[in-house]
């Protein structure tokens, strides 16, 4: 929806909106029962006054174009005018309604689309800031690479064998010893996480996870009908499990190094604790690793490094380190784990880019990504620090949060319960876009989470300071 009225046009801006509207009804892009956007929503997007959009939405439904229902909003009616423009017109809608995967909330829907705009300051972006990704030297690194014929047709199912040998070795210095056949590349943690939900877990499993909880932001799991349970991390984390698994399939989800979104980390004792209990139980571990090449200081080794008995499946990725854009992960699993992801990843891409491949095993085996690591560890220190010191100034009497130990994120707590849909849209229209508590948990109305990885120092302040004067 990047249309715009033409206040230059001879059409008033009400009947633009008129003719928009009726052509997209015209060219099916909203089918029979589609749902319009809200007045608030299309008012903001046109930058025009919700009475003229209460004009248009009046006029459209004199023509019998679309109806209101009490309580839910406008629809594409079904009437005679309607159906003239193609009889045999399909309904989209109902095929969109019906299908198995969730869709996103409609927060993370603006998120996701407004994360696009130049014009936005990105207070939220769980990624690296365009000046933060070594451009250059991967330009450099092009020249460098030797491609053979093979290397750039497709991959075996399990992917790169040269990449998962450089793995192997890499993977060592965190404390996890692995081969080949332990390995499957994939095209970052969120495929990881859909392959697991499809591959390896029966309708109605449970997935515990801690809470707030990354899951909640995304459906790889509720998509496929499982069970989500969030659990504590304190003495009652035994029983807790215990109560909640009974003879069910389960789970356990986690993100123990620089946890997303509140940036904490567990200690060795935490995590031995967490895999002595579930290997108890039998509850098969996901950790998911893929900030712990950013933290600040070193800290304890993956519970992966504890795993003697394949109780974890370990997830990687380059794409919060080196570029999200090659699309590269990594699952560690017991082979015949392995051999199914595998199997069902071919059904799906047949394989991560073989492009792709070759750049993170060239600069992880050159030792060009660990001095990249470490030069990206200072910069995002330097971030956290500034914003660190804007909110002492600025916020320390409405809100409160705990010094970043690396990663992009502060979980940041307001004292009242403002973090509403409400702010959410206001800010927007400021042209300031945050990650509410509420994706991360419903009833969050206390936390944002504050990324200092993506926007620019000054649109850090500006963004903060907006923030601040909308809460004000």
């Amino acid at each position: 929806m990047n249309w715009k009225p033409n206040r230059d046009s001879n059409l008033t801006i009400h009947e633009q909106i008129v003719d928009w509207v009726k052509s997209r009804i015209e060219r099916s892009d909203w089918t029979v029962g589609t749902k319009l956007p809200t007045q608030r929503q299309l008012a903001d997007r046109f930058n025009v006054n919700r009475s003229t959009i209460q004009l248009a939405l009046d006029e459209l439904k004199a023509d019998g174009l679309i109806e209101s229902k009490v309580g839910s909003g406008v629809f594409v009616a079904n009437n005679s005018w309607n159906m003239l423009l193609d009889k045999a017109q399909l309904n989209w809608q109902q095929h969109i309604e019906s299908s198995i995967h969730k869709p996103n909330y409609h927060t993370i829907q603006l998120i996701n689309e407004h994360e696009q705009m130049d014009h936005i300051i990105r207070l939220g972006t769980g990624e690296l800031s365009p000046e933060l990704l070594p451009t250059k030297q991967l330009e450099q690194s092009l020249k460098e690479i030797s491609l053979e014929p093979k290397a750039i047709g497709y991959s075996p199912p399990q992917g790169s064998e040269k990449l998962r040998g450089v793995l192997c070795k890499y993977l060592k210095n965190k404390g996890i010893e692995t081969s080949l056949d332990n390995i499957l590349i994939v095209s970052g943690s969120l495929q990881a996480l859909q392959l697991i939900a499809i591959g390896l877990l029966e309708e109605g499993s449970v997935v515990f996870h801690e809470q707030p909880s990354y899951l909640n932001s995304i459906h790889s799991f509720q998509s496929v009908g499982m069970r989500m349970i969030s659990i504590p991390r304190d003495s009652l984390l035994t029983d807790s499990l215990r109560e909640n698994k009974k003879k069910r399939q389960s789970v356990l989800y986690c993100i123990p190094t620089l946890h997303n979104p509140t940036g904490k980390s567990w200690s060795m004792k935490e995590k031995k604790t967490l895999y002595d209990t579930c290997k108890e139980l039998q509850i098969p571990i996901i950790e998911d690793d893929v900030y712990h090449e950013l933290l600040f200081e070193e800290t304890s080794p993956p519970i992966k490094s504890l795993d003697t008995s394949g109780q974890v499946l370990y997830i990687g990725s380059v794409s919060k380190t080196l570029s999200p854009g090659l699309r590269i992960g990594w699952i560690v699993a017991p082979s015949p784990v392995i051999g199914r992801l595998a199997d069902i990843k071919m059904q799906t891409d047949y394989g991560s880019s073989a492009f792709s491949q070759e750049i993170v095993a060239q600069w992880i085996s050159s030792g060009r990504y660990e001095r990249h690591l470490a030069t990206l560890r200072e910069q995002l220190k330097r971030r956290a620090e500034y914003v660190e010191e804007i909110l002492e100034q600025h916020f320390r009497k409405i809100a409160t949060w705990k010094k970043s130990e690396g990663g992009f994120y502060i979980w940041l707590r307001f004292h009242e319960p403002i973090v509403n849909k409400a702010l959410f849209l206001k800010l927007l229209h400021h042209n300031v876009l945050i990650n509410p508590g509420y994706i991360y948990e419903p009833k969050d109305l206390h936390h944002i989470r504050l990324s200092y990885a993506y926007a620019s120092m000054r649109a850090l302040e500006e963004g903060l300071h907006t923030l601040l004067k909308l809460i004000k």
